[in-house]
């Protein structure tokens, strides 16, 4: 814990001039650069989105923040139980309490023990908290309803879902339970028009009670519609990046905690 840092005491994310390479374990250890300088600071009761092309880093300043990928220099100090928390320095303990309290993550892909009902699925963070599981059945019923999975479903496992379906599923596992800080990977990709709508509602009410989210959108109408903030990853891209035969080779599987 860093109680003296310097974040900004409104931010209850302060990303601090960070740098991060992969390296190619196929091609002789060479460094694969991404970000460079990297900052920026997540507010309560803001949405800052993570602009810029497809591979210029979004998803991995996502998966440093989470904790899943390490980070060659820099801060990423998290508002947490009274202190400043740096994820980029932090015991992996430390992480996993801040996933459990302070920061949850919607992930494109929904990972989900087999077998258990949807509701089940939903309602757990809510149950991990010390809910009643009747009351957190019931919060996860409502979000589920809203999100279009309808009754008849709740019961099975969202391994027999559709992949809109178990993304819905995991957008609502998200917002179950209220944290300081969300972050959204791409959690409309996989998404219809009405249902799109639903996600821009239930970002900009957590905004309004003070969540802050830090957010990765594929659909411009989204983005335009949430985010108070954005970042340009580009703009900090690191230079002489090699090719993009190389960039699949990269290997971040030795990096981090699984999220």
């Amino acid at each position: 814990m860093n109680p003296n840092s310097d974040m900004n005491p409104d931010a209850v994310l302060s990303v601090q001039d960070v740098s991060k390479s992969f390296t190619l374990h196929l091609q002789d250890a060479q460094r694969l650069p991404v970000v460079n300088g990297l900052t920026f600071d997540v507010r309560r009761g803001t949405c800052v989105v993570l602009g810029g092309e497809s591979g210029s880093g979004k998803s991995s300043v996502m998966k440093m923040v989470y904790g899943s990928y390490g980070v060659d220099a820099g801060s990423i100090l998290l508002a947490h139980d009274g202190e400043v928390l740096d994820l980029a320095t932090a015991q992996p303990r430390q992480v996993l309490a801040a996933r459990r309290s302070t920061m949850g993550y919607v992930s494109q892909f929904l990972r989900a023990v087999p077998r258990v009902p949807a509701i089940d699925v939903v309602a757990e963070p809510l149950v991990e908290r010390g809910a009643g599981r009747d009351e957190a059945r019931e919060h996860a019923g409502e979000l589920l309803a809203r999100l279009s999975i309808p009754e008849r479903l709740w019961a099975l496992p969202p391994a027999t879902f559709s992949g809109g379906e178990r993304q819905r599923v995991n957008i609502a596992r998200g917002f179950v339970v209220e944290r300081s800080l969300l972050l959204l990977d791409e959690p409309t990709a996989s998404l219809d028009a009405r249902n799109r709508q639903v996600v821009i509602e239930l970002v900009r009410e957590s905004v309004a009670r003070g969540v802050g989210i830090l957010a990765i959108f594929h659909d411009a109408d989204v983005r335009e519609a949430v985010a108070d903030v954005t970042v340009d990853v580009q703009a900090f891209a690191a230079p002489q990046e090699p090719d993009s035969d190389a960039r699949r080779e990269a290997d971040p599987s030795r990096e981090g905690i699984a999220a």
